[in-house]
């Protein structure tokens, strides 16, 4: 049975209280199967735009921001039952495992009604979105195509999060990546035949099927005796979990408006083929920013379970490695995006589709300060300090929307992601490390802010300098190759200092003995 072979995991453990061995499988899956899928999708934007032009390019990008919004019905709920679960799995209490895994499935079926009647709603706004565009039915079906791909997902929700909740992340990214395989050999092929986007939606909903049912074999192979039960939850359990979704779901609801109210005022305020071009820079900045993320976020069940057990100097100790490596992995491929990610966007998407050299020097930047967040993010999360700052995303989100469409107006896309850093700034990177700090490491987080401020602003002069740079040459491939390859030269330096920071040192060494046991 999976879950007696996790119990046993859990008491033949060393003394550090990190699992090691599920954190690599973790992440290394998690890491190949995103790189395949990133190559994929771009391979699938290079046809669609390609096929069907830039348009519908630029609704695709519009659908996945509407549905991103409409995914606040959910968004707060799994993250905080499934930390309800690490404890109980840790102590081996599966009746209360059940409990929560039968409340949890309830409760995301009603999500997934929820959110596909307001999916419907929305189509009676989805015109006024779409700027400049007149062709009402393509885009009103290929909508509801991909409204009922997204609300199929929340009938195999809680079967994931239970996968997730044992430290199995990589088993749910090869059920998913299985699943959006699927979809781009078939978005593909659609598309080189039928040249039609609503063929193109169809593939979503034949992916997102494939998942229902792989994730459906899985649980019932491994978690039969939890999936098949049925338990009512305790009245004590209950009132934990309300209180921990409702602060998550307030943290997340912001997320979601302060995430996609850039692509909608974009969309509405300036036009949607200016969403298009600026969509091919950020298919490929996203999925690399996804990329980066799967060194830490695939961790957080690890993390929550660790949070269980550990002293508060070994989660101390942990974070300063984390942030270390957040540090490396962000200046080194938001550095190397900034010089390369307009021959990118030429070589998979073809020419004439660039964007202003200043415009890619703040969405660099703008992206970077958000990957700064993800160490205090995934740690205040997997410790489960929802309610501490439920208020701080509500703030941030309103905030950015209103900054987004003053500024807009004023300075066009410019203004959008002037907004954006502005409120990443004062609010996110003050409040989520105060939280951490005070309640999960109880320390004063005054050293972490100097640092972090200090790395954002020497990332800020490195971009600038490196924009300078002139580079004497034509073919896209050459200038590609050469300015990558300075990028990573100048970023030499800064991540050999970090080295010496002797907490980064230490867990380097003591994870190079981990491996040679």
């Amino acid at each position: 049975m999976e879950i007696e072979n996790d119990l046993q995991r859990e008491q033949t453990e060393s003394s550090d209280s990190f699992d090691h061995v599920r954190a690599k499988k973790n992440v290394f899956i998690s890491l190949i199967c995103k790189v395949l899928l990133l190559l994929l999708s771009i391979i699938v934007r290079r046809f669609l735009i390609k096929y069907t032009g830039n348009e519908c390019n630029g609704f695709n990008a519009l659908f996945t921001s509407i549905i991103g919004f409409l995914s606040i019905a959910e968004l707060g709920i799994g993250t905080a039952i499934i930390y309800c679960m690490y404890e109980p799995i840790a102590n081996n209490n599966k009746e209360k495992v059940c409990q929560l895994y039968c409340l949890f499935k309830k409760v995301y079926l009603v999500i997934g009604l929820i959110i596909t009647a307001l999916g419907l709603i929305i189509l009676l706004f989805l015109p006024y979105l779409a700027k400049d565009y007149t062709d009402k039915s393509l885009l009103l079906i290929s909508y509801v195509l991909t409204l009922i791909s997204i609300s199929i997902t929340y009938f195999y929700s809680a079967r994931m999060s239970l996968v997730n909740a044992y430290k199995n992340n990589y088993i749910s990214t090869i059920i998913t990546s299985l699943g959006l395989f699927v979809q781009y050999a078939l978005q593909i092929i659609v598309l080189i035949y039928t040249k039609s986007f609503i063929a193109f939606c169809i593939c979503k909903i034949i992916a997102s099927s494939v998942q229902y049912l792989l994730f459906y074999i899985y649980n019932n192979k491994h978690y039969k005796d939890i999936v098949k039960e049925k338990a009512k939850i305790d009245d004590e359990t209950k009132k934990e979990v309300t209180k921990n979704v409702k602060a998550m779901f307030m943290h997340k609801i912001g997320d979601v408006i302060f995430s996609t109210v850039d692509s909608l005022v974009i969309s509405a305020i300036i036009s949607v083929v200016v969403l298009g071009y600026y969509s091919n820079y950020l298919l490929i900045l996203t999925s690399m920013n996804e990329v980066l993320k799967l060194f830490i976020v695939p961790l957080t069940s690890v993390l929550g379970h660790m949070g269980v057990k550990a002293s508060k100097e070994e989660k101390l100790d942990y974070f300063k490695f984390f942030y270390c490596i957040n540090f490396i992995l962000g200046i080194v491929f938001y550095l190397g995006y900034y010089s390369v990610c307009t021959d990118a966007v030429t070589i998979c998407f073809g020419e004439n589709l660039e964007l202003e050299n200043n415009l890619i020097i703040l969405i660099s930047i703008t992206y970077f300060i958000q990957f700064m967040r993800q160490s205090a993010s995934v740690f205040k999360d997997s410790f489960g300090l929802f309610y501490k700052d439920r208020w701080v995303s509500i703030i941030a989100a309103v905030l950015n929307a209103v900054l987004s469409i003053v500024l807009a107006l004023a300075f066009d896309i410019y203004g959008v992601l002037i907004a954006t850093i502005v409120v990443d700034l004062l609010i996110y990177h003050i409040v989520e490390p105060l939280v951490l700090f005070k309640y999960g490491m109880k320390k004063r987080p005054i050293k972490y802010y100097i640092i972090n401020y200090a790395f954002i602003a020497f990332f800020t002069i490195e971009v600038l300098l490196f924009s300078l740079i002139e580079l004497n040459t034509t073919n896209v491939w050459l200038h590609l190759l050469v300015s990558g390859s300075i990028s990573l030269a100048i970023n030499v330096i800064p991540v050999s200092l970090v080295f010496i920071y002797k907490p980064f040192r230490k867990r380097v060494k003591f994870l190079f003995k981990k491996n040679k046991q």
